[in-house]
């Protein structure tokens, strides 16, 4: 399928990616509670339904650890020291194979979430932003990051349309579990 053509979203061929959610940085992050709530219950939701849950961290030694909350539902992190992931030598080197749909979450909206978007769209990856799902200290930048993510032709979706595209139907396996995280 090519870029930018229309499509639901499929578990199969999905991976999360929570961007830079670490303990020391979040207090800083507009709603971060409601945020930190919002992404565990999406990586909750990705893991029932077999969708990798990938991590970054942004220098880990200085910012710390992605948040607990979020670490228990993580499949693999990556640490890193650049703004776009895939600049890391490492980051790409693991990729789970066929995982070309990358749903990115995190912080902050205008800077490693944007930059590692752009990154993985420049790699042949459909990177697509989960609005509901990122934050910045500011609403400014995080406007200015969801209008830039759009001008570059990019995807954009909430929490829910990814799980209940992932879920396909009410007749999946998982439904409940699933439904109970979304009410």
């Amino acid at each position: 399928m090519m870029p930018g053509t229309a499509s639901t979203l499929a578990a199969h061929d999905s991976l999360l990616l929570v961007v830079d959610m670490q303990e020391k940085l979040l207090p800083a992050i507009r709603d971060a509670d409601a945020l930190r709530g919002r992404v565990a219950r999406l990586a909750q939701a990705a893991r029932l339904l077999s969708v990798p849950v990938w991590a970054t961290e942004h220098w880990p030694g200085k910012i710390g650890a992605t948040h607990p909350d979020l670490l228990t539902h993580v499949d693999h992190v990556v640490a890193k020291t650049h703004f776009d992931a895939c600049r890391e030598a490492d980051f790409l080197a693991d990729w789970p194979a066929g995982r070309t749909r990358v749903l990115l979450t995190g912080t902050e909206a205008h800077i490693c979430v944007l930059q590692t978007g752009l990154g993985l769209a420049q790699a042949g990856f459909r990177p697509v932003l989960v609005a509901d799902g990122i934050g910045s200290r500011r609403e400014s930048d995080w406007s200015a990051a969801c209008e830039r993510w759009r001008h570059h032709g990019l995807e954009t979706v909430t929490s829910e349309m990814a799980i209940y595209e992932w879920l396909e139907t009410p007749a999946h396996p998982a439904f409940r579990d699933v439904l109970a995280l979304v009410k």
